[in-house]
């Protein structure tokens, strides 16, 4: 059984779902590096400061996040795992994620949770930056439009007030700036594995997945 899963892809692939579920049937600890992220947008958003450089790198210097088993988010101890899920916190996490302090700090917590026993770690650098030498490494995609639709699903099931196009539109824009973004920009590492899930189902994903950490 490998030991250390690396799971990268775009926004709305699947990511968290199909690594959850994973995670589950193998007793693995699942964790969400694009959580973290958007615990750090999240934070500042709170302060109610306006944007600077400095204000972010103090406000990501002692700052704490943990997840449980539960997938739940902890920030400065307080569970946040609902309010990291807006879509002014999303675009929050990728603004942040453009700073290397604040990639540095999460990435050093990261490499410490995967020290810690089997893992299945996702975001958008994983098998590049993060755990390179991890056992397996996925790169999860689905095209943009069926990214869309799921994210639309996902908020409006939660009550959101959102349009397909809106989401679409911020989907696309995200695409752009995790791809294009200096320090460590979103791409398949060389030996990551392919997975196109946009006409699969969840259960096929995991299942190809399990198979590979087999």
């Amino acid at each position: 059984m490998k030991k250390v899963i690396a799971v990268d892809g775009p926004a709305g692939a699947g990511k968290s779902t199909v690594s959850k579920i994973v995670a589950a049937r193998l007793g693995f600890t699942y964790i969400d590096t694009g959580a973290m992220y958007r615990a750090v947008g999240l934070k500042f958003l709170n302060s109610g400061q306006p944007f600077t450089e400095n204000f972010l790198a103090e406000i990501t210097r002692d700052i704490d996040i943990k997840l449980d088993d539960k997938a739940k988010v902890y920030l400065d101890g307080v569970d946040v795992t609902k309010e990291i899920r807006t879509s002014e916190v999303s675009k929050l996490a990728s603004d942040v994620s453009k700073y290397g302090f604040v990639r540095k700090k999460l990435t050093d917590l990261q490499r410490e949770m995967a020290t810690k026993g089997a893992v299945i770690m996702d975001g958008r650098d994983i098998g590049t930056q993060v755990l390179p030498n991890a056992d397996v490494k996925i790169f999860l995609t689905a095209s943009l439009e069926e990214r869309a639709r799921r994210r639309f699903e996902e908020l409006t099931a939660k009550g959101s007030n959102v349009t397909f196009d809106a989401i679409k539109a911020e989907i696309a824009a995200r695409d752009k700036q995790d791809s294009e973004r200096e320090i460590a920009p979103l791409k398949q590492a060389d030996d990551a594995i392919l997975i196109d899930s946009t006409d699969l189902s969840v259960d096929e994903v995991v299942a190809k997945i399990l198979e590979l950490a087999s």
